[in-house]
């Protein structure tokens, strides 16, 4: 059954109109807090859905990595802020340790004061982990990530589990030697790919399911020895889309092995794929689900990248759970959360918080990991009945909280995220600067970073078009230079990057050529591939009936309805 819009309001931050349904104010009513037999509602947003998300995605940095120094034990080591950083940080063994007390940096609940402000000032003084992963990853040699758990023998992997052997990759899972890929899910020895499952021996593929040993596919099923195809099911041995040899199957692969032939080739791809037969939206084996990248899920509605879930709204990057409303970026079997950012495993009654491991009953809490029944917490773990950081008893905690509530309420805190201004990241390092990118001129409520990377120290600098055209021309000691790439990265990091033995390995195994741009850039080069985050209202190009769809009306492809879509290619 449609929901029913019960009201229209003005986002307060960027002055659209936005509706409220009877789905929503249900969700909220059901997510509301009990203290007491009382219910303490949670009343409508005053941002719209596009503005929650993007203050949100600005407590959240999962890319960035700087060198810092473990304020315990002064070693060296890898960190999600920067020196510069107002915030401290220990090593994950330190701050895994039981030599220091979690609660030594408390606030005591002042009701002639805002709680933000309170809120921000507990976390100035409280100490963050370096890193969000799990302690195996240190010993299982994986120590440049972030936001990772279960990782072996990785490097540069960001948003992912269960993989091992992978370089630059975002958002992976259940993989093996994957290198420059993003989404890319249950797969081996595979490289720059985005969104593709179930793929072996496949390279430079997007959209891509069940395949192997391919080169340059889009939107390929269960296909083999396939090379510049889109919209093939069940082939073997096609270039272009058109039967070849075993032979001119082998002939041909043979040119890729040259960057200059893959550039040329490219060029001629990207004009094949814009004649294209492309479905309006990528929705699979789901029912009553709405926007982009939905699999095997019920009851979804505006929500990007979602895998086996239900009953959700205005989430993106979620999986395996239920009830969730305005979630961003969360990892499998949770259920009644709102307005959070990463989440991960097995949490349950998460609000208004930020990067939760194992959490329950939570409320406004930044890095807290298996606790629960918290309230205005940070960096806490195994914690229960805490309020900004300070223990009380669980009749001291039932009773206080609602006093905050109804505090919060007064001061117009209540219903809200917590404000961007007391993120503990600069918002060019975080993912809001990927999906809502801004100049520091037109900056609101938002800090911003001035910070510089450091210009590394090398044998020497070669320009990444000086670079050979294949990978049997590039010398071992191409690990001791520094490549100038060819676009520059994002603003704030230098042009320059480095290749490191493990990479430099595959690409000789699988004779890459060395990429030419910095990871940086690569990944945004691959993000740029995946539709944007938004809907339009279109007519499929076969039948003329109205649909919604990712891709925007003055995009060359021809766009189908999923009935006219199937008809065509399968």
């Amino acid at each position: 059954m449609p929901e029913k819009i019960l009201e229209t309001k003005n986002c307060k931050h960027c002055d659209t109109w936005f509706n409220i349904t009877d789905t929503d104010l249900e969700f909220y009513e059901k997510i509301s807090p009990v203290f007491w037999w009382n219910k303490y509602l949670i009343p409508s947003p005053t941002l719209c859905p596009e503005c929650r998300h993007q203050r949100r995605l600005s407590f959240l940095n999962q890319r960035n990595l700087y060198k810092n120094i473990c304020l315990k034990c002064n070693k060296d080591i890898i960190s999600r802020f920067h020196i510069e950083s107002w915030i401290k940080n220990y090593c994950n063994e330190c701050w895994s340790s039981e030599e220091w007390d979690q609660l030594e940096f408390w606030v005591a609940p002042d009701f002639t004061k805002s709680m933000f402000s309170q809120f921000w000032e507990l976390v100035k003084k409280t100490v963050f982990q370096n890193l969000i992963w799990s302690s195996s990853n240190v010993t299982n040699n994986a120590v440049y990530t972030s936001h990772t758990s279960e990782i072996k023998d990785s490097y540069f992997v960001f948003e992912a589990n269960t993989i091992e052997n992978s370089l630059f990759c975002f958002g992976i899972k259940n993989s093996i030697y994957a290198v420059d890929c993003n989404f890319v899910w249950n797969s081996q020895y595979v490289y720059e790919c985005t969104d593709s499952y179930d793929m072996y021996n496949c390279f430079y593929t997007n959209k891509s399911f069940g395949c192997k040993f391919s080169y340059f596919l889009d939107n390929c099923y269960n296909c083999s020895y396939c090379i510049w195809c889109s919209n093939l099911n069940n082939k073997s041995y096609h270039i272009f889309n058109k039967p070849v040899s075993k032979w001119e199957y082998e002939e041909y692969l043979i040119k890729l092995w040259n960057h200059q032939f893959i550039i040329k080739f490219r060029e001629q791809f990207n004009e094949f794929l814009k004649n294209r037969i492309v479905k309006a939206l990528n929705i699979v084996w789901s029912e009553n689900c709405l926007w982009d990248n939905i699999i095997n899920s019920k009851n979804c509605i505006n929500s990007y990248d979602v895998l086996e879930c239900s009953d959700s709204k205005y989430c993106t990057n979620i999986n395996y759970s239920t009830d969730l409303f305005d979630i961003s970026s969360y990892w499998e079997e949770s259920n009644k959360m709102f307005e959070s950012v990463s989440v991960w495993r097995y949490s349950n009654n998460i609000l208004f918080s930020s990067i939760v491991w194992k959490g329950e009953k939570l409320i406004y809490c930044i890095d807290v990991k298996k606790s629960k029944d918290c309230f205005l917490c940070v960096n806490l773990e195994w914690k229960q009945y805490c309020i900004l950081n300070k223990q009380y008893t669980k009749s001291e905690y039932e009773e206080l909280v609602p006093k905050i509530i109804e505090h919060m309420k007064k001061t117009w805190e209540w219903w809200e995220f917590l404000p961007s201004s007391i993120s503990p990241f600069w918002y060019n390092e975080t993912v809001a600067m990927e999906y809502f990118p801004l100049t520091p001129e037109k900056v609101r409520g938002f800090n911003w970073s001035n910070y510089e990377t450091p210009f590394p120290k090398v044998d020497k600098i070669i320009p990444a078009n000086k670079l050979p055209d294949t990978i049997s021309e590039i010398p071992d000691d191409i690990l001791n230079w520094a490549i100038e790439s060819e676009l520059e990265s994002t603003d704030g990091f230098s042009p320059l990057y480095r290749i490191i033995g493990q990479e430099l390995e595959f690409y000789r195994k699988h004779n890459l050529p060395i990429p030419r741009r910095h990871p940086d850039q690569r990944h945004l080069d691959r993000m740029s591939l995946r539709n944007p985050r938004k809907l339009y209202d279109r007519k499929c190009d076969k039948c003329w009936v109205d649909m919604k769809t990712t891709y925007s009306p003055e995009r060359p492809e021809k766009v189908y309805c999923e009935k006219c879509y199937e008809k065509e290619i399968y």
